[in-house]
């Protein structure tokens, strides 16, 4: 019941957000001490929209729970970074080149336009450097807990690498967490109706708890050779078009869909390619730390509706 007049709420504001005044903001639930409002909410789905225009493409209820789900998860992080940061700002010339990437991925050619496109959405250019700068400052954190336990095994990647021929996937993923095999089975019935009723972008989207998820789960061209033996053997057993069973990983379960595949000769700088797949495959273990280490933190916060 408490959900459901939180989606009548949070959807009556949506609808009118145009004229949404001060007088209209209602206390939604509260993390630890932080309130969250029906503006909060508001903000963060113009925000989702503006840096991904697929999300306007799904129901209200869901777009509701996506932007919910977004600002606790960046809520729990700001708390545990600012135990261990006295300012949560980077240096202006990084913020730049990120901002820059920002408006490239999304397929705008400047900051002119990349600020036109924000005022469309009524997203400030603020909010997306306070998310930037939370993201990197996150993403140091894990390395900083993490950098030792990372396994890279150099003369493999030097071995693989130097064959004539590179097979390159383009994927996209879902990373979710399961506590129990009960849960495993409800999360996963859960994953693989939207994927079959809204596809798997969508399904990337709504479940997915990886940085990915903002971007529909869409990883990009992967090496094969960048790939662990395990998610290759898995990847092996299907075709474009087609997704992974459950795979476990730490922190969670990873289901892998392949989008494209291409196998081509190799023209490049040896060294500079086994950097690539190294920093992937470092990158990689770096995810999976930070589900971990998040999953962690999450326990010891309190989330109360209101």
């Amino acid at each position: 019941m408490i959900f459901k007049i939180f989606f009548i709420i949070v959807s009556l504001i949506i609808s009118n957000a145009n004229d949404l005044k001060a007088s209209e903001n209602r206390i939604l639930f509260k993390i630890n001490n932080e309130i969250i409002t029906t503006i909060d909410i508001s903000n963060e789905i113009n925000y989702l929209k503006s840096i991904n225009k697929e999300i306007s493409q799904l129901e209200n209820e869901t777009i509701i729970e996506i932007a919910k789900n977004s600002i606790i998860k960046e809520k729990i992080k700001k708390i545990e970074l600012l135990k261990n940061f006295d300012d949560l700002k980077i240096e202006n010339d990084y913020m730049d080149r990120l901002i820059k990437n920002t408006f490239v991925k999304i397929g705008l050619k400047d900051i002119e336009e990349f600020y036109a496109h924000l005022k469309y959405h009524n997203t400030e250019i603020k909010k997306i450097k306070e998310k930037l700068s939370l993201e990197v400052l996150w993403n140091q954190m894990v390395y900083a807990r993490y950098k030792d336990e990372i396994k890279i095994d150099k003369e493999k990647i030097i071995l693989e690498v130097s064959q004539k021929k590179n097979k390159m996937y383009l994927l996209s993923e879902i990373v979710f967490n399961a506590n129990t095999k009960k849960d495993l089975d409800q999360k996963l019935n859960s994953v693989l109706d939207t994927i079959n009723k809204d596809g798997f972008e969508s399904a990337a989207l709504i479940h997915g708890i990886s940085d990915s998820s903002k971007d529909n789960g869409k990883l990009g061209w992967v090496n094969e050779k960048s790939l662990s033996p395990k998610i290759y053997k898995e990847l092996a057993k299907i075709k474009i078009g087609d997704y992974t069973d459950p795979i476990i990983i730490p922190g969670g379960f990873l289901i892998l869909k392949i989008n494209d595949f291409k196998e081509e000769k190799i023209k490049m700088n040896l060294d500079e390619e086994i950097n690539k797949v190294i920093n992937t495959k470092s990158n990689d273990q770096l995810k999976q730390f930070s589900n971990i280490y998040f999953n962690k933190i999450k326990k010891d916060i309190i989330i109360n509706e209101l």
